[in-house]
């Protein structure tokens, strides 16, 4: 049975695994997407997190068509909305102008009527910045922020991509002025890349117990094993991941063999493993293309690693 934490200091009740839709359109096609997002929600999965942006990088595409898919999807369903936890980015370019982005108020607000509507959904239950805008004041963004929720149209808000002086900053902002908070972070986080997160960030999402939400568990795919030394991948991140060939990370990757031989599970489910035994951690994001992928995912939430090994592991990528 799917496990649920609360998201921050909200009334959300989010699943231990948070379902990634970046390749929704783009590594997966509409007919795989919906099967994805059905079998997801079938094992007990009800946050699904998306981006205005996904997936705008592909030739021929425009940005939203994750949000599409997941709209669609839901719609066909028959799910009760109440029962989702539907989380969507605003921040990125969405058209050709320099006013096209960013977090200003006028933007947010052109924004989020344009993610309602491909979401095909009243209101959104996460909405969050993408990344930081230095151009915008914080207290601008956050006073926009809180005229959709006024308006019901946005249940809580979040952010991702942001150190831990401009998210203690957002925090301030909003205590002092008496505006929403941002209530979880997205953090890049994961066996490989740990420095980013761990240390200061950490401590303010402890101090104002944020929830954590990371996103590449997997590493671009590296902690799953599939790229091993003189060895050829074809994938869309392959040119992503070379960043992490690296003599440490091969001998990561043989110690995670032996783990998982001896649990019977694969690399991506100790990883995962590894992410889910952080105390910090709401739901790692996950973004399965295959429904094989995605049980595969989902069988994490059954492997339990010993302090020892937990250990093992911490020690291995202390460099990350």
């Amino acid at each position: 049975m799917m496990e649920y934490r609360q998201l921050g200091q909200t009334s959300l009740q989010v699943s231990r695994l948070c379902l990634g839709t970046m390749q929704l359109g783009w590594t997966a096609d509409e007919p795989t997407s919906f099967r994805i997002l059905s079998l997801a929600f079938d094992a007990g999965i009800n946050f699904m997190d998306t981006a205005d942006i996904y997936s705008r990088w592909v030739p021929g595409h425009q940005g939203g068509e994750a949000e599409t898919i997941i709209g669609r999807w839901w719609r066909q369903s028959g799910i009760p909305r109440d029962r989702l936890i539907l989380a969507t980015k605003v921040r990125g370019q969405m058209g050709e102008g320099p006013l096209d982005q960013g977090l200003s108020r006028g933007y947010i607000l052109k924004a989020a009527e344009a993610s309602l509507r491909r979401l095909q959904t009243d209101y959104i239950d996460l909405y969050q910045t993408h990344w930081p805008d230095p151009n915008v004041p914080i207290e601008e963004t956050l006073r926009a922020f809180e005229d959709l929720i006024r308006q019901g149209k946005v249940r809580y808000i979040g952010c991702s991509n942001y150190k831990a002086e401009a998210l203690r900053d957002a925090l301030e902002t909003s205590r002092k002025h008496h505006l929403p908070r941002f209530e979880s972070l997205q953090p890049h986080y994961n066996l490989v890349h740990r420095r980013e997160f761990e240390g200061e960030l950490a401590q303010v999402c402890q101090e104002y117990h944020l929830g954590v939400i990371p996103y590449s568990p997997l590493a671009g795919g590296f902690l799953s094993g599939k790229y091993r030394p003189g060895l050829h991948v074809s994938s869309a991140r392959a040119e992503g991941v070379r960043k992490y060939f690296t003599e440490e990370n091969w001998r990561l990757l043989e110690e995670m063999d032996k783990m998982a031989e001896e649990k019977e599970a694969s690399l991506s489910q100790i990883a995962l493993a590894w992410l889910l035994h952080q105390p910090l951690v709401t739901s790692p994001i996950i973004g399965p293309r295959t429904p094989e992928q995605l049980y595969d995912n989902l069988a994490s939430l059954s492997v339990s690693l010993t302090p020892q090994e937990l250990e093992r592991l911490n020690t291995l990528t202390a460099h990350a």
